[in-house]
């Protein structure tokens, strides 16, 4: 047992090590998102990079739980990651799918944020709510304004436009 180990249950631990596999999926998911958009028959750069970007970011929330796990006595499982999904329709398809994916890594920081308030763990409360639930509200948003500006410009020559523009 961890000598520095307090007020940290077994449900926590196991939640955060289950958060650490969806940070890690999110981040392969995005990796390979970025992956698709910078294809030659693809060529959407912006695509490309704001995917890149994201990948790198859910990379760095697994980082931090780890951490976190570490610095509160727990013992961080690293377990396999199920392979992302590699093609898209079309930049709105993978949008969405961010979108989705986005929406499932905040509704499980919302059920550990519970787990942690139901223990009485306000250390863990704090942590996430400053580190987490504020950003995924944030990227959300962004996500689905993205959707909205996507689906108005259509496909094709707006897709092309929409990508230059939006991320120049």
């Amino acid at each position: 047992m961890s000598l520095c180990r307090q007020n940290f249950s077994d449900e926590a631990e196991q939640g955060i090590n289950a958060q650490i596999q969806m940070e890690q999926y999110a981040s392969q998911m995005y990796l390979s998102m970025a992956a698709f958009f910078e294809r030659d028959e693809v060529a959407l750069p912006g695509f490309q990079g704001f995917f890149q970007k994201s990948a790198e970011e859910e990379r760095e929330h697994a980082s931090k739980l780890v951490a976190y796990l570490n610095k509160r006595g727990g013992r961080v499982k690293i377990g396999a990651i199920k392979e992302p999904k590699i093609e898209w329709g079309s930049a709105l398809e993978a949008l969405e799918d961010a979108l989705a994916l986005e929406k499932s890594v905040n509704e499980s920081l919302l059920k550990l944020h519970a787990v942690a308030s139901a223990k009485g763990d306000a250390q863990m409360c704090d942590y996430l709510e400053g580190e987490f639930l504020k950003e995924q509200v944030e990227g959300e948003k962004e996500i689905a304004d993205m959707i909205t500006r996507l689906k108005r410009v259509g496909e094709g020559l707006g897709v092309f436009m929409y990508n230059k523009l939006e991320f120049s």
